[in-house]
């Protein structure tokens, strides 16, 4: 039973820390947050990258930016935008090659400005040298980004182990 109310207790901490985050971006405040999945690699690294994000108007055009939005099952995700049609917003991770999202552009909380390094350096998502990372990237086919990623999940999986 005490192990259930700690639980609790960490998810409402969880929603309230979410809550924060839409809300601080609201104000226009920036917001900077660890990336912790594989989704949007090679451009952003698993636990070694920070984000900062900043609010967006409904008008801005966002598509092949990276987003936050609150997905419909509670959770706040990162992923690139590939469309935005009639106030619906179609994402997708740049390390998932198949799976999209949806959301309502009202859902989108905020686009990615400036990554952290795990040195301390700053980069801008909006110079021409990200850009071109970016459609480097987009552009190679399917086979080869899924031999990278594949590459890249195991070399981070495996530097994980010896951290610890």
């Amino acid at each position: 039973m005490r192990h259930n109310c700690h639980v609790q207790q960490f998810l409402a901490m969880a929603n309230n820390v979410l809550d924060n985050i839409e809300n601080l971006v609201e104000r226009g405040d920036t917001f900077k947050m660890l990336v912790t999945g594989y989704s949007m690699l090679p451009l952003l690294g698993y636990g070694r990258d920070s984000i900062i994000l900043r609010r967006t108007d409904d008008e801005e055009d966002i598509v092949g930016r990276i987003a936050m939005f609150r997905a419909l099952d509670r959770h706040i995700i990162c992923h690139r935008v590939l469309s935005v049609e009639d106030g619906v917003v179609t994402l997708q991770g740049d390390g998932n090659l198949y799976q999209r999202e949806q959301c309502l552009r009202k859902s989108i909380i905020g686009v990615v400005e400036i990554v952290e390094r795990q040195s301390g350096r700053h980069v801008s998502c909006t110079t021409p040298m990200w850009r071109f990372k970016e459609r480097m990237w987009l552009c190679l086919p399917v086979i080869v980004r899924r031999v990278a990623l594949a590459i890249m999940r195991r070399w981070l999986n495996f530097k994980k182990r010896f951290k610890k």
